[in-house]
């Protein structure tokens, strides 16, 4: 029998959280050996304008690692607050961890504040507040010159520049961060520049292309041991094929794409994998396995305490309930979305939100 159209136009998702969320755990357990940084730019401030503004008083010892310890536990509260999809409140709690860092000059866990504050910025969408923290963050990898870093930052660029719709100077930025990654022969750098390098493609309309930098991607990461960052590459994966590819194919990819990143407790990963799932499954009627879908993704998404994700959720319900006609429940559904919108002081989403319900109600 042959299977309906699948090649619905695809969203796709920013690489940001590949590049954070692969170090997140990383981060819970040695807090203090972190000297990654992800977050750069080709176009940078200068790093000694940035490392002139550092200074290092003459701080008594135990004010030093009391101011330390407060700026240690903001910076966990702030990512925390990221996750939970809290990122108004992060953004507070790592400007704050950012004084104290700078008032006693540790360049590298102020890397990994600038890294925290642009990614929420990215989820408030702030792409403007991102990009200055990003460079900032360039501006002090810069100064340590650690290579291995800038190659994980200007994916980060390549991707603020995708938000952009700048989809060339992207590629061109991903191409960049895969020569360091060859001068180094770095197989990590080399598996994420060429995901991201495929994402460049598939935005530019090659998803032929795509396909194949995805696929090259995934050498790469299986090799490295980094199954969040293969997940990461499965999920475009399934999203090119959801253009070029089978059912199969799409259901194929999306299906190792969960099996990997629940292996990994990568929730974000995990959730974008269903979200695939669920519009394959959906496309062809297979209602019952998407319900079930939904039911695992809105556990995932209140284990995690996320209410930007629990929106995200309930709106996939509404919209599924709309499809079939049953109508009353899908405004049920919207209604629980705006509740959380408005929770969330997220004002254009709660307008979205009703102006659906309302466009619904006149079928």
């Amino acid at each position: 029998m042959k299977q309906p159209n699948l090649l619905a136009p695809v969203k796709f998702q920013p690489s940001l959280s590949d590049n954070i969320g692969r170090r997140r755990n990383k981060f819970y357990n040695a807090f203090w050996l972190l000297f990654f940084s992800f977050l750069l730019s080709p176009i940078a401030a200068n790093a000694t304008d940035i490392t002139e503004q550092l200074h290092y008083p003459a701080i008594d010892r135990k004010v030093l690692l009391r101011s330390r310890d407060e700026a240690d536990s903001l910076l966990r509260l702030g990512e925390r607050q990221n996750i939970e999809g809290n990122p108004h409140k992060a953004v507070k709690s790592l400007r704050r961890a950012l004084e104290i860092y700078h008032s006693i000059g540790d360049l590298n866990a102020l890397g990994l504040t600038y890294e925290f504050l642009g990614k929420a910025f990215v989820e408030l969408n702030q792409y403007k507040k991102a990009e200055d923290a990003i460079r900032k963050r360039l501006a002090i990898a810069r100064d340590t010159k650690d290579f291995q870093s800038q190659i994980f930052a200007m994916n980060n660029v390549g991707t603020l520049l995708l938000q952009k719709g700048k989809f060339r100077a992207a590629s061109q930025t991903f191409e960049q961060a895969l020569k360091i990654a060859r001068n180094l022969n770095s197989s990590e750098g080399y598996g994420i520049s060429l995901s991201n390098l495929g994402l460049a493609s598939a935005r530019l309309g090659d998803y032929n292309k795509a396909v194949k930098l995805y696929k090259n991607a995934l050498n790469y990461r299986r090799k490295t041991g980094d199954p969040i960052g293969e997940a990461n590459t499965l999920n475009n994966l399934g999203e090119a094929y959801r253009v070029v590819g089978s059912y199969e194919e799409i259901i194929a990819t999306y299906g190792k794409a969960l099996r990997l990143a629940k292996t990994a407790r990568d929730n974000l990963n995990q959730l974008r994998a269903i979200d695939g799932l669920v519009a394959a499954h959906s496309s062809v009627g297979r209602y019952n396995r998407t319900f079930e879908l939904l039911e695992k993704r809105l556990a995932i998404a209140t284990d995690l305490g996320n209410s930007r994700e629990e929106l995200k959720s309930f709106e996939s319900y509404a919209r599924l309930y709309e499809k079939l006609g049953k109508y009353s429940t899908a405004r049920n559904f919207y209604q629980r979305a705006i509740i959380i919108a408005q929770r969330l002081e997220d004002s254009t989403k709660e307008v979205l939100l009703r102006d659906r319900v309302i466009q619904m109600l006149k079928k």
